[in-house]
């Protein structure tokens, strides 16, 4: 093909992506992973901003998964400093489920804590994801410092990233069971009952801890009663 004819294949893509309906903008993007095309990988990622339909953006991710993984990587990776939360929390799915290693360092505390939810919610799937050998531990350290932050979606999000990293996020899951906050503790003691009985849920995990904690007078101790 062309010069010309790619940069008129782009064009196509670019226009069809801000097609209405939905629908349109859907099977768009599954078309462009059927069929990659190194130069689709811009116009794909450009969408993350503006992009207002859930499914059409986990399609966009998918259709960049089928690309080249380092030439997605390099143009996803700078989304993660985008002042749009919507772009940061895309970008970080992506690269969750390119599943690859390289990354990890973009990965920062700041994202960990980022202000907005869903942003951090998604940081910690894909930490939980791509965190090397030996970095688990202190990746779980920096995820104790989220507890008993926001609603339960979001309590129910870290409680699964630190179940993901198996025993290592013991050691911060008991300490947060003997902080002053309440909420902390709750969260805490959920997490740990969701660990060891994956099948009940977060919800019935929070509220049996929240039983606990009131029972108790939320007191501080280090072992909390089945």
């Amino acid at each position: 093909m062309t010069q010309d004819g790619i940069e008129d294949v782009v064009d196509r893509l670019k226009a069809a992506l801000q097609a209405e309906p939905a629908s349109a903008r859907l099977q768009t993007a599954l078309a462009a992973g059927l069929r990659p095309n190194d130069r689709y990988i811009d116009q794909l990622v450009e969408r993350f901003t503006i992009e207002p339909d859930f499914f059409v953006r986990d399609m966009l991710t998918w259709a960049l998964i089928q690309h080249d993984p380092t030439l997605t990587l390099e143009r996803v990776l700078p989304e993660l400093s985008s002042v749009f939360p919507q772009a940061r929390a895309q970008a970080l799915h992506t690269l969750s489920k390119i599943g690859d290693q390289r990354a990890w360092p973009a990965i920062t505390t700041e994202l960990l804590a980022d202000a907005e939810d869903e942003v951090a919610r998604t940081a910690w799937r894909a930490a939980a994801t791509l965190v090397p050998d030996g970095e688990e531990s202190a990746l779980a350290e920096t995820l104790s410092t989220q507890f008993a932050r926001g609603d339960r979606t979001t309590q129910r999000s870290l409680s699964r990233a630190l179940a993901a990293l198996g025993d290592v996020a013991t050691p911060v899951i008991k300490k947060a069971k003997r902080r002053r906050n309440p909420a902390v503790r709750t969260h805490a003691i959920a997490t740990e009952k969701l660990i060891k009985n994956p099948d009940a849920g977060f919800d019935v995990a929070i509220e049996a801890a929240q039983r606990i904690v009131a029972l108790r007078g939320a007191p501080l101790v280090d072992h909390v009663a089945e």
